[in-house]
């Protein structure tokens, strides 16, 4: 698992440690994502059958940018612990986004709790064209009981929090 990193503008909240990792499989890729701390103490959206759904990031949500090396074009994916996703395509940075073809997306998320600390484990696999090798980018967005947004990455550009940046793609992928 790779730590992802909290963004400097961010309060320190319940979640004290975000980890992630990524694989290719010959459908797609496989994704686990892991939040520590006070899991409880965070919104989760409700449970819900996996649909594609938008707006995923205003909430918990867990996200991966997919772009083949030498490509100017990417791939996101939004994971949302309540079984709901979303798959999006641009042509360059923030340019053309339109729905992603996507054959298969099947989540699960599981929480455990003692004493007030715990974790949250959302776990994707992804059935869907995805080129290797790509530059990959892991984030995650934590919503606080207050409604204050936690945002974190492998890494990030200057700035705001922009997943959108290659900044953030700082995993290599290749066939598995």
């Amino acid at each position: 698992m790779q730590p992802l990193m909290l963004h400097k503008s961010c309060d320190l909240g319940p979640i004290k440690a975000v980890t992630a990792r990524v694989h290719s499989t010959p459908t797609g890729c496989q994704a686990e994502f892991r939040l520590d701390g006070a899991v409880d103490a965070i919104t989760l959206p409700p449970e819900g059958p996996s649909l594609r759904t938008d707006d995923l990031w205003k909430t918990t949500c867990f996200e991966i940018f997919w772009q083949p090396i030498g490509g100017t074009w990417y791939r996101e994916f939004n994971l949302s612990p309540s079984g709901r996703w979303a798959a999006y395509d641009f042509d360059a940075f923030r340019k053309g986004m339109r729905d992603a073809p996507v054959d298969a997306i099947s989540l699960s998320c599981g929480k455990s709790v003692t004493n007030g600390q715990g974790e949250l484990v959302l776990k994707a696999n992804i059935s869907a064209e995805l080129p290797v090798p790509a530059q990959v980018a892991l984030n995650a967005i934590v919503e606080h009981a207050d409604g204050g947004l936690q945002f974190w990455a492998l890494a990030f550009g200057p700035g705001k929090a922009e997943f959108h940046s290659e900044a953030c793609r700082q995993i290599i992928v290749e066939r598995d």
